[in-house]
């Protein structure tokens, strides 16, 4: 019986962020084995450890899609909207991002600096 060799890694992904370091097999949208995924942005990909069905695979990150940087899922490093924001992204382009979403990023402490509130200027705080 012959062993099935797994194709060697592409590379070694780091986030950028946190610092987290993996080798990933794959980059891109449709991962291999996988005939039935489409991700919704290139992403790097391994082979999960934890099972030895082939299809199974871990998305480790992707690429900001503002500064290009190279961030992992983590919530404390990048959130999805549309598309892979860096956090140090979202922050500096707070007012871009719905209302909602900033909200909730202010909920989980996310931002950096204090947000202002909905209807609030910064011409209107004095220091």
């Amino acid at each position: 019986m012959a062993l099935v060799k797994e194709p060697p890694p592409e590379g070694t992904f780091e986030c950028e962020l946190c610092g987290l370091s993996a080798p990933y097999s794959y980059y891109g949208r449709e991962p291999a084995n996988v005939y039935s995924v489409s991700l919704l942005e290139d992403c790097y990909v391994m082979k999960d450890p934890f099972t030895s069905d082939k299809g199974k695979f871990l998305i480790l990150g992707s690429k900001c899609s503002m500064c290009c940087k190279p961030v992992c899922v983590g919530t404390d490093c990048s959130l999805f909207y549309d598309k892979r924001f860096c956090l140090p992204c979202v922050n500096a382009n707070l007012k871009e991002f719905p209302l909602e979403l900033r909200q909730d990023l202010e909920k989980k402490g996310h931002s950096k600096s204090q947000l202002p509130k909905y209807g609030d200027s910064k011409d209107s705080k004095k220091n």
